[in-house]
């Protein structure tokens, strides 16, 4: 079973000028259910499906199964989401031997921008960038299947 195990947080400071990759994400879901959130993404010109479970009591780890499928496959799936798509540009940074993906929202959710890094052990120290400001790990309303409910620029 593929587990994930991922620290978030809000962004306070320039992260672009350090950003190695942009891409543009637009993706909907299937399920937003805790238990199991099933979502469609097309990121770049590559389509995924991805599946996650419910997290641990920290909200860092929870399973997750990702595959690729045709772009056309997505934009299919997305008419039959449920209503509110996510809309976003994702910066990899490089920091401290570790790369941030770093979520800039637009839309309904524009002025967001959350920073995640990916661990390999739920205790795995890690380098703070400079940018980095509050950790909102396990926080609900910052799940993208929660803002596409609730949008930021609703709060």
């Amino acid at each position: 079973m593929a587990q994930e195990i991922e620290r978030k947080f809000l962004v306070e400071g320039d992260f672009k000028s350090s950003a190695v990759k942009q891409t543009r994400i637009t993706q909907g879901y299937l399920s937003s259910v805790p238990e199991r959130t099933v979502r469609v993404r097309v990121k770049g010109d590559k389509g995924f499906i991805t599946i996650k479970g419910i997290g641990d009591e920290s909200g860092a780890s929870r399973y997750e199964w990702e595959k690729n499928i045709p772009v056309q496959e997505v934009e299919e799936l997305l008419r039959i989401c449920e209503p509110g798509v996510i809309d976003k540009t994702r910066f990899l940074v490089e920091y401290g031997g570790m790369t941030w993906e770093v979520d800039e929202f637009h839309g309904e959710n524009e002025g967001l921008i959350v920073a995640e890094v990916e661990l390999d052990s739920a205790d795995q120290e890690f380098e703070k960038p400079e940018w980095l400001g509050e950790e909102v790990t396990g926080q609900v309303k910052y799940y993208n299947s929660m803002l596409m409910k609730t949008p930021y620029t609703r709060w």
